[in-house]
């Protein structure tokens, strides 16, 4: 690189750790007893082919920039659109090169969100850059990182080892037929574990114009007719047995909001002939469906991952023409004590049932949640979560809940990822905030030193484990 040497990139030792001069040296010691653990990633995105196949990243613009909406949303909010973050719709998406560079012009925008963080920790500590992006750089750091990703210790099978992935949920579809799961289970080489996630939203939202082509979908891969409920109900529970019986422990729900209703089955099987003939109210079937989801639940043991609070794919335009999940979907309020009595009342003291409940709204942290899973033993806390899943964020969460629920009514730390290469650097995030939020506690005699070190190990390894019978 020409002309004076361009800032170097160098995150600090240091960083989200409490700047109190008593706090620091202790959440220093915490942090450093848990850095080396394990990383258990019960809910996230990483598509299974990338370990299947272990082919490499092609290029720094495909691995950091393009499948990464926390990234793409912030540079599309500075005028820079989609297309040109080499996302496909509409015109040609650019460049890899172009992207990068594109990306590398706008790294001073990214200052002082959670995202700067991980793409640092990603940019430095994984790939091995020393200087920050720019204009300047873009070029040279593009052939650099080309150049890096080609050999084999930054394959994604060298990756998972090097990051220290015990073990990584994907999200999946319930029609899919897991080859590349079963092709991992099967592959001698292959020592990880990943497992799969049902993810049945486009099923049971019958308010969406695409449900019955879903239905149908759906039909092809359980061979059991969706045409009547009593169909769709049986192709569920068969297509949740073919995801246990490949490693599946749990299910995974993007509902607008956590309302259930449990109809008899008579008079859902009447709503749902009426939804399919244009006539029913589609809502009330969709949240049927989810009450279902919550009953198979108590009878297969598969946890219940409920995420609510996101309207999904707030501008029209942008989601015809690029799809979902690209970083226009925005979070709104929840409410849970009312919306989850009906499904408690039934399943919350449930020997087999278990939830992990998530949320974008902070408002209900103290109010709602933290007394839900601190009386039902059927209930985990896995907020923060997407938006909320920034470093104060996270601290706001612990000291929200906590006093009420206990540290072991959470489900530890939820990447939910895309970003393969994010996956470490998000969760030493998490640990930097917890290991802080416990030096506070020391500093204050409200916990012993040692009892902050069992709870933050518990954080990273019992919690998840449990929550998500892992």
């Amino acid at each position: 690189m020409a002309g004076s040497s361009p800032p170097p990139l160098a995150p600090h030792p240091d960083r989200l750790l409490p700047s109190d001069p008593v706090q620091r040296p202790i959440a220093r010691r915490l942090h450093e007893s848990v850095r080396d653990l394990p990383l258990i990633s019960p809910h996230g995105h990483v598509d299974p082919e990338l370990l299947a196949a272990d082919r490499p990243f092609p290029d720094p613009a495909a691995l950091l920039v393009t499948p990464d909406h926390y990234v793409t949303r912030l540079l599309h909010a500075h005028g820079v659109p989609l297309h040109a973050c080499g996302l496909p719709g509409g015109p040609e998406p650019a460049p890899p090169r172009e992207v990068w560079r594109t990306f590398c012009s706008h790294w001073r925008l990214f200052l002082g969100t959670a995202s700067r963080q991980w793409l640092e920790a990603e940019l430095h500590d994984v790939l091995g850059v020393s200087v920050q992006p720019s204009a300047e750089t873009a070029d040279a750091l593009f052939d650099e990182l080309t150049e890096r990703l080609s050999r084999p210790e930054l394959r994604p099978r060298a990756l998972y080892r090097s990051f220290g992935i015990e073990v990584l949920a994907t999200t999946d579809d319930p029609a899919d037929d897991l080859r590349h799961h079963r092709a991992l289970a099967e592959d001698p080489a292959w020592h990880g574990r990943v497992v799969p996630t049902f993810r049945p939203d486009r099923y049971l939202d019958a308010t969406s114009a695409s449900w019955p082509g879903a239905l149908d979908r759906l039909a092809a891969a359980s061979g059991i007719d969706t045409g009547d409920y009593r169909g769709l109900i049986a192709a569920l529970e068969s297509r949740r047995e073919y995801f246990r019986a490949h490693g599946a422990t749990a299910t995974d729900h993007g509902a607008p909001d956590p309302r259930m209703e449990f109809l008899p089955e008579n008079e859902a099987s009447r709503l749902f002939d009426e939804v399919r003939a244009g006539r029913g109210d589609a809502a009330l079937l969709s949240r049927q469906l989810l009450g279902e989801m919550a009953r198979m639940s108590s009878e297969d043991g598969l946890v219940l991952a409920l995420h609510t609070g996101s309207l999904r794919d707030h501008h029209p335009e942008t989601s015809a023409r690029y799809g979902p999940d690209t970083g226009h979907d925005i979070p709104t309020g929840a409410e849970f004590t009312r919306s989850l009595r009906p499904m408690l009342r039934r399943f919350g003291t449930h020997p087999r049932f278990r939830t992990v409940l998530c949320t974008l709204d902070e408002s209900v942290f103290s109010r709602e949640l933290a007394p839900l899973a601190g009386f039902y033993p059927s209930v985990y806390l896995g907020a923060p979560w997407w938006f909320l899943d920034a470093p104060r964020a996270m601290r706001r969460f612990r000291d929200a809940v906590t006093e009420t629920a206990g540290f072991h009514r959470t489900a530890g730390f939820i990447d939910d990822t895309r970003g393969f290469c994010s996956i470490p650097a998000r969760h030493d995030t998490a640990r930097r905030v917890d290991a802080g939020y416990l030096a506070s506690l020391v500093a204050e005699h409200v916990l012993s030193e040692e009892d902050a070190a069992q709870v933050l190990r518990e954080l990273n390894d019992l919690q998840p484990r449990t929550a998500f019978r892992l």
